[in-house]
């Protein structure tokens, strides 16, 4: 029976959720996800949990913060002037915005905290400092892609 590797397209089906039960994704009611596994399309722990699998398994997997989106990062914390925000705006804790870098790349945000004169932002992954637990299901594994090596 065929397992995963690296390299190998697969097609999986997947429900993830915090440590406390919380889902934060799941591909219910949708196509499986799409990928290759070893790509870096998807974070490390996702990777690593689906090597071995054969189509049809099913299982669920724990993915430690280092696999999964990291830690915090406190540099990723932003102190934006409250001057700077459209005036008709009104800046509120956990607000989510869009800022654009100076190569007019987008960059979500979340107002953390609201001062007089300023908002504290933060532009870590939501998940950053989580553990994620993932209910795996292997729909298809489609195979390497193929590649010509020249001599």
């Amino acid at each position: 029976m065929q397992q995963v590797k690296a390299g190998d397209t697969v097609k999986v089906h997947y429900h993830g959720r915090l440590t406390d039960g919380t889902t934060f994704d799941s591909s219910e009611g949708r196509t499986p996800l799409e990928f290759e596994v070893g790509s870096g399309m998807v974070i490390k722990g996702f990777d690593d949990g689906l090597l071995g699998m054969a189509v049809g398994e099913k299982k669920t997997i724990e993915i430690p913060v280092a696999d999964a989106y990291g830690e915090k990062d406190p540099q990723m914390l932003m102190d934006f002037p409250v001057d700077r925000f459209p005036p008709d705006m009104k800046p509120e804790t956990g607000m989510r915005l869009n800022m654009t870098n100076g190569n007019g790349q987008q960059i979500p945000v979340v107002i953390v905290e609201v001062k007089d004169d300023s908002v504290i932002l933060d532009a870590n992954h939501p998940l950053a400092g989580e553990d994620l637990v993932f209910d795996l299901e292997l729909v298809e594994i489609i195979g390497a892609p193929s590649r010509i090596i020249m001599p």
